[in-house]
């Protein structure tokens, strides 16, 4: 769980962070969450656990701490030998040996063949259909750039943070240690690591910051395609002897609104190459006869996907993109998450709009759906990647105008996707949920004099890294203040709310998590009360006036008899 370099860097950070912002603190909260276990762990089972599995590493995060100063923030070479360790050479000697490809180890101070440079950080991105999501970002866009490299080239992977909470990365691709070098990367620093590219195909990267967070930061958006090409050729390419007149870069994602439906894996949208029905608005071009591959991955990160097009059998498939890994024929490609293939084709002499989608239909419905047309005008060879859409500032000024929904899984979106939860003055206790990194609702209406209770529903706590399954629940604006202290998993923190405005807090260790508490004596529950009443006045007002109609045409009845 945790290692000294771990510890090492949390004591570095954390007193950096005692003297800093206070809300970029995730070294400093897993210090004082220690503290909080050293003092009342004991008493819960979770704390034992947690105080159990520390111990069990031989070492005492406390102790070493006290003991422990570092002036300027450690080297990645002064943990990580940059240099060849020689107790491995007859390993690697082994390995280049074998009749398998070598590992991706490579010592940390050869030269590249080839640079790779992403930025992460947290931003806005507009999705399409008028939707504006605020997440987290590869250079600006969900998802990141399509990187592509050859069999066998060395690559210098860089990271930069350019947001302000911890972000990190991991590389599929690599066959070796990525996280100690690339993970867990503080804002405003950036961190690299060298590695050789063995094995080709269609992988996945993404973020990685450490801790419980690594899948909170893939399903909120962080990740990309890297292909590796092979030094086989694929097989349509033999037969035909030729290459692909159309490649097409297929990456298919979800989102989501709040951390639960994160958890329960219920996607608010899902889409491929970052935007809604992208390939509808702007089909994908092809002449009949065209040799057709797509690289398709299914990030997911939750749901399994049947990726086919209307109209077209595969001649040749392979599965994870690697040549070596040929099916024949087939009507779809069957992807769990980080899943992947090359599919091969040729388009009939026939032209027309053929689509693509997933035949899971329910994220084609939600926006995984696109159109390769077949047309004697297409302009081929061509290249379609997997990169998200730049948009300009002038862009997403004029669309931040005329957005008509907002998704912000860690804090309150727009009323449609994110409703405000409303309890009346005889609900006297209301439970607020910290579950996948938001708040569950994210939005409560009281009545002064209740009380609320959070309750931690994330399980999973690493010691280094983004301390995600830690939380707690901190007032920044409002008529009180409180602030919990950190909670572990089913830990809860109460507080009564006595004075009516508006109050909004954060989680400390993760300040992109926000939520909201309404405390008015004008609740939803006595409203819709006085809406009940004037129903019911107005069912028996309109009785009475039958009842009356009747009666009168009675009277006229027996007036002519």
């Amino acid at each position: 769980m945790l290692n000294n370099n771990g510890i090492a860097s949390i004591v570095f950070f954390a007193l950096i962070l005692f003297s800093t912002n206070e809300t970029n603190s995730c070294p400093r909260c897993n210090l004082t969450y220690y503290d909080q276990l050293l003092k009342n762990g004991h008493s819960t089972l979770a704390g034992q656990e947690l105080l159990n599995a520390i111990k069990n590493q031989g070492i005492d995060p406390k102790q070493y701490a006290e003991s422990f100063t570092i002036p300027e923030p450690p080297s990645a070479g002064s943990f990580f030998p940059q240099q060849q360790n020689s107790d491995f050479l007859e390993i690697i000697n082994r390995d280049n040996g074998l009749q398998l490809p070598p590992t991706s180890y490579v010592p940390q101070n050869i030269k590249p063949d080839t640079s790779v440079k992403i930025e992460l950080y947290e931003a806005e991105y507009y999705i399409g259909k008028g939707v504006m999501y605020k997440g987290f970002v590869t250079n600006g866009t969900i998802p990141g750039p399509t990187i592509i490299v050859d069999e066998g080239d060395i690559v210098e992977f860089s990271i930069h943070n350019k947001g302000t909470i911890p972000h990190g990365a991991s590389i599929h691709s690599a066959y070796t240690q990525t996280s100690k070098y690339v993970g867990n990367i503080a804002p405003g620093e950036t961190k690299k690591v060298l590695f050789k590219v063995t094995q080709p195909g269609v992988f996945l990267y993404h973020c990685a910051p450490g801790g419980h967070a690594i899948p909170m930061h893939v399903l909120f958006g962080q990740y990309g395609m890297m292909v590796v090409r092979p030094k086989q050729q694929y097989k349509l390419e033999q037969v035909l002897n030729k290459k692909p007149d159309v490649e097409l870069y297929i990456l298919q994602h979800e989102l989501y609104s709040s951390g639960k439906d994160a958890i329960d894996g219920n996607p608010i949208y899902t889409m491929f190459n970052g935007k809604l029905f992208r390939y509808v608005e702007e089909p994908v071009k092809a002449k009949p006869g065209d040799y057709v591959r797509i690289y398709y991955l299914n990030v997911g990160p939750n749901k399994v996907s049947t990726f086919h097009i209307v109209g077209i059998l595969w001649d040749y498939v392979y599965w994870q993109g690697n040549p070596s890994n040929q099916l024949n024929g087939g009507q779809t490609v069957l992807s769990g998450p980080s899943d992947s293939w090359v599919i091969e084709f040729r388009m009939p002499p026939d032209e027309g709009s053929f689509l693509m989608l997933d035949h899971a239909v329910g994220a084609a419905d939600r926006g995984a759906i696109g159109i390769l047309k077949c047309t004697k005008e297409a302009v081929t060879p061509v290249v379609v990647t997997a990169d998200g859409i730049t948009y300009t500032e002038q862009q997403m000024s004029e669309f931040k105008s005329k957005i008509v929904r907002n998704v912000a899984p860690f804090e309150p979106g727009t009323p449609d996707v994110d409703p405000v939860a409303v309890y009346g003055p005889e609900t006297k206790e209301v439970f607020v949920k910290i579950i996948g990194n938001s708040f569950y609702p994210k939005t409560i209406q009281i009545a002064p004099g209740t009380t609320v209770k959070w309750i931690n529903e994330d399980i999973f706590t690493y010691m280094e890294g983004e301390f995600a399954a830690v939380h707690n629940a901190a007032s920044y604006e409002g008529p009180e203040s409180f602030n919990s202290p950190m909670l572990g998993h089913a830990e809860t923190f109460s507080f009564e709310f006595k004075k009516e405005g508006d109050y909004k807090y954060l989680c400390s260790p993760h300040p992109y998590m926000r939520g909201a508490v309404i405390v008015t004596s004008e609740s939803g529950a006595g409203k819709q009360g006085s809406s009940t009443w004037l129903i019911v006045l107005s069912v028996l007002s309109l009785s009475m006036m039958i009842l009356l109609f009747v009666k009168v045409n009675a009277i006229r009845k027996q007036i002519k008899e």
